[in-house]
């Protein structure tokens, strides 16, 4: 690459880190001064770096979709798709996405997850009642914390 990178080597691992255990094909991250396109190739991930000059920063959020995974009592569990902060509201102050006794469809939002300063929403990928919310609002989860569990309709 014959651009000076603004992100350390270690940052594009953590990037490429963060790719390889989510359902994403592609990562966009834009600034205002660069953007860079991680997307995954065969066994490994390809980059794209591009310098910008002085248009302004530009959120990057996207979808992603949780692990569901059933459990011996019958319940379903809402596993994150990436690990970072987990946030039951759209922002501080703002009322839950749910709480438990809320009916919730696949396409529901159900909390967000920061990872590297993006903000992912987390749809439930389940029809059903939530019965237990497990993280604290603004909590760190790895991978394979447990998020919610859902009573299935």
């Amino acid at each position: 690459m014959s651009h000076d990178l603004p992100l350390s080597p270690e940052d594009v691992e953590e990037i490429a880190s963060i790719l390889a255990k989510s359902s994403y094909d592609v990562l966009d991250i834009e600034t205002a001064r660069f953007r860079l396109r991680v997307k995954r190739s065969g066994d490994g991930f390809t980059q794209e770096w591009t310098p910008i000059g002085g248009e302004a920063a530009k959120t990057v959020t996207s979808a992603v979709e949780p692990d569901v995974v059933p459990e011996e009592d019958g319940l379903l569990i809402i596993k994150p798709p990436l690990p970072g902060t987990f946030y039951r509201a759209p922002q501080p102050g703002a009322p839950p996405f749910v709480e438990v006794g809320d009916k919730v469809k696949a396409d529901t939002v159900v909390a967000i997850i920061e990872t590297m300063k993006l903000m992912n929403p987390v749809h439930a990928g389940v029809e059903g009642e939530i019965v237990e919310i497990v993280p604290e609002n603004a909590e760190p989860i790895e991978a394979t914390s447990i998020l919610m569990k859902v009573k299935p309709e």
